[in-house]
């Protein structure tokens, strides 16, 4: 769920002691905003290619030196859009074209992390993200006694929390996971320091202020519209929450309480973020028939580049382009026995044009296939929108590059697998329930970890959240919004926020909760295009040419238009609607109000 994408964030060029003293205190004109957008442009480019090559080097061959290496390249990326946003607060009473005005806009609010002005701790900002970054990628649980071959890595311990039911085995992995984030708290406290002087540089209350004014609104806005959207949603949660926790105690016992919260390491996932693994405990019954794409994927031993080639070809049935030939032949399909890798699936645009690449260590489960679909999302959207400004090369809000590929992963109906080959006869309705459910174990339970993240950090970079209470609020907030708690008492000496991958690395969140709600928005808006007469649920968009041109049209939009007017192009709606998700899953609330009965709901 992440894409290294457009321009990433971050001309070592540092303003020069003179020369610049005369430009910055008379008016300036028209052409010389235009010349500065140039210069912007064509300078960006350049140094976020160069910080590509270097952060993907780094992702894939883990090591102090190509640590060094992304670092010092994205200083340099960093450091210009800094001095650029900057610059460009020179231009806000300029009457410029529409399209210029749009660029100094998003240039002033590109950031996910803005550089200081004094160089030492620009480059200490950093080495401290990418240093963080290679923590997470090399961390492992060592049990006691063990070492070496025997430690286990993410992917060893994302197997286990799937698979094993043995409520001791899964609390010591859980454990263990987040026993690599200790060793980041004091870097990422002083990365939140350094981060926030780098933004009230540029105007901003905070780090947190300066990611909320990128979606066309204020920032107190935005925040009052993710509350909006989940209210809209949370009610379909809580039933969900409240079956599976039934289940479960089925299962385990008084292990989980009957109206409490859940204990997050038996949800089959780290980060009880995506609960689908709990299906063979949680679903409809024996005898319901259901679709498993895992055990298709196995037993037709599917390779992970085969994989790969079927989310491709979904995209060129709408119409789109194959990829490159250079796709194949550079991107991180499996991982590597040789070296350390970030296996974090995420998509790349090297040189924002054409070379495409992807990179994730991919298993034959339906979880990876559809990631797949969604990393590709980002490929083709950045190919989409190449032929504009690069200020331009991004999505209509970071929640729509996030959201195109999952929209496509809701067309990976048994009707669409039957099209492609991966099964014989698509079931008929009466496995609907399971089919619901097994999606909602993922899509849904996955919302209010999705506000999490960002909810905990915007308060970090406020100082609402000080370092002494990292910890304790993280879990309060987990426990607010996802009615989830740890396996044992998680004091300060712990950093758990850390055991997540875009904590680390400093990859705002809000992003997938709106692609969360956005991917269904645009899947029954597509749906309704593609003349789709079945149940929401049951529509795949695969093959529709007309679909996809509507669809590439929205993508060749990239930023230069307010997402609200891409929003409208692609859905016919100016405001983001999660009544779609409400719809898609209806069928499915009514059962789940009907397996409560009698039971507590909430925590």
């Amino acid at each position: 769920m992440n894409s290294r994408r457009g321009l990433p964030v971050l001309v070592l060029a540092v303003l020069s002691a003179t020369g610049c003293r005369d430009t910055f205190t008379r008016a300036p004109a028209a052409g010389e905003a235009s010349a500065f957008l140039r210069e912007a442009n064509a300078t960006m480019l350049r140094l976020s290619n160069e910080a590509n090559e270097a952060g993907w080097v780094q992702n894939t061959y883990i090591t102090p030196d190509t640590e060094a290496i992304a670092a010092r390249a994205n200083t340099a990326f960093m450091t210009a859009v800094t001095r650029f946003a900057k610059e460009a607060t020179r231009y806000d009473n300029v009457d410029l074209p529409p399209g210029e005005r749009r660029q100094l806009t998003l240039l002033k609010n590109a950031l996910t992390m803005a550089a200081p002005a004094d160089e030492k701790e620009a480059g200490e900002l950093a080495q401290l993200v990418s240093s963080m970054e290679g923590m997470y990628g090399r961390g492992k649980y060592c049990a006691d006694g063990e070492s070496g071959d025997a430690c286990l890595d993410i992917e060893e311990i994302t197997d286990i929390l799937a698979k094993d039911r043995d409520p001791s085995r899964l609390r010591g992995v859980w454990e263990g996971w987040h026993s690599i984030a200790p060793p980041m708290r004091q870097s990422y406290t002083r990365f939140v320091e350094l981060s926030n002087k780098g933004a009230r540089e540029l105007g901003f209350a905070d780090t947190g202020a300066m990611w909320r004014s990128k979606y066309d609104m204020p920032p107190e806005a935005f925040s009052r519209e993710l509350d909006r959207l989940w209210a809209q949603l949370r009610p379909l949660y809580l039933s969900l929450h409240a079956y599976v926790r039934t289940r479960l105690r089925d299962r385990y016992g008084d292990q989980v309480p009957a109206g409490g919260p859940i204990p997050a390491h038996l949800l089959g996932n780290l980060w009880a973020q995506d609960w689908s693994n709990l299906y063979d405990i949680v679903g409809p019954g024996r005898g319901t028939p259901t679709v498993s794409l895992t055990d298709i994927l196995r037993a037709r031993k599917v390779s992970p580049a085969d994989m790969a080639r079927h989310a491709e070809r979904f995209f060129t049935s709408l119409g789109f382009e194959p990829l490159p030939p250079t796709f194949w032949e550079r991107s991180l399909f499996s991982k590597p026995r040789d070296r350390e890798v970030v296996c974090h699936a995420s998509a790349w645009d090297i040189n924002n044009a054409d070379d495409l690449r992807f990179k994730m260590c991919i298993d034959q489960t339906a979880e990876d296939f559809s990631a797949i679909h969604h990393e590709l999302g980002h490929n083709f959207y950045q190919r989409a929108y190449a032929a504009q400004p690069p200020i331009f090369r991004d999505g209509a809000n970071d929640g729509f590059h996030e959201a195109i590929g999952d929209t496509i992963a809701l067309s990976v109906t048994p009707e669409y697998l039957v099209n492609v080959g991966l099964l014989d006869r698509a079931p008929d309705a009466s496995g609907d329930i399971a089919l619901l459910l097994r999606t909602a174990l993922e899509r849904l339970a996955f919302l209010p970890f999705g506000l999490v993240v960002d909810a905990w950090r915007w308060q970090v970079f406020s100082g609402t959240i000080t370092p002494d209470r990292y910890n304790r609020a993280w879990w309060d907030l987990r426990e607010r919004y996802q009615g989830v708690k740890p396996v044992s008492v998680r004091g300060e000496e712990f950093f758990d926020p850390g055991a997540k991958y875009h904590i680390p690395a400093n990859t705002p969140y809000a992003r997938y909760f709106l692609a969360s709600v956005l991917q269904f928005q645009f899947h029954r808006a597509l749906a309704k295009a593609a003349g789709c007469s079945t149940p929401l649920h049951r529509c795949s968009i695969y093959g529709n040419r007309e679909v996809g041109n509507r669809l590439k049209a929205t993508l060749e939009m990239g930023a230069s238009r307010p997402w609200p007017d891409a929003l409208v192009a692609l859905t016919g709606q100016r405001e983001m609607d999660a009544t779609a998700m409400a719809d898609y899953y209806a069928p499915l609330k009514t059962w789940l109000d009907e397996q409560n009965k009698g039971r507590p709901i909430g925590w």
